[in-house]
């Protein structure tokens, strides 16, 4: 694609959800992912670390993208007190599936919009997700599939770990890692006259 002379978006993560999510919107972006250390501080909450991830990650890939808008997101599986992150191999994999068999967790999605420029605007979505009972052979099955081995949470709510979930409360595409609803409220109120089209009013 040649250079745009108007402000552009810039997608910060190599997540093909993510792009997904943008793309059924409709929205014309570029991707240039933003790699940062995603371990939490200490004493820190779910919603403050996500919220602190994308903005790290917008912030990362600002400076080589001038003029442009950036936005990233940080999404979490949280299950009681944990954050459940993506599994290290198979067998964490499958603890973290037996973990949320027949319980609720919530996921968090923290997403930044922001001008190479300067600061821009973060907020945090949460949805509920209910899980059914899984068998063994079931996780096994699943773990097998190597679906879950880059997923937070160790299952894909838009893949084959559909089948697994019984209830969604809030935005499903936030479950996936990028709230469309909360993209759209972003970019029509960032002010730019460059993201205007992106997002037009339908009223």
């Amino acid at each position: 694609m040649p250079d745009d002379p108007t402000p552009r978006l810039v997608l910060a993560s190599s997540s093909p959800r993510r792009a997904e999510i943008l793309t059924s919107l409709g929205i014309p972006f570029r991707v240039d992912p933003g790699d940062v250390d995603e371990t939490a501080l200490p004493g820190e909450g779910p919603e403050a670390t996500a919220r602190r991830l994308a903005e790290a990650k917008a912030a990362a890939v600002a400076p080589r993208h001038p003029g442009a808008w950036i936005l990233a997101a940080d999404t979490l599986v949280v299950l009681g007190e944990d954050v459940l992150g993506k599994p290290r191999d198979d067998a964490e994999a499958a603890h973290m599936l037996s973990r949320l068999s027949g319980r609720d967790h919530r996921v968090v999605t923290g997403t930044c919009l922001r001008p190479a420029g300067g600061p821009g605007t973060t907020e945090a979505d949460w949805s509920l997700v209910r899980f059914a009972p899984l068998s063994e052979d079931e996780i096994a099955w699943y773990v097998a599939t190597g679906e879950p081995r880059d997923k937070a949470g160790a299952y894909a709510v838009q893949g084959l770990g559909a089948r697994f979930v019984e209830r969604i409360e809030g935005s499903f595409t936030n479950v996936m890692g990028l709230p469309a609803r909360a993209v759209y409220r972003l970019l029509r109120e960032s002010g730019s006259p460059a993201l205007a089209p992106l997002a037009p009013s339908c009223s």
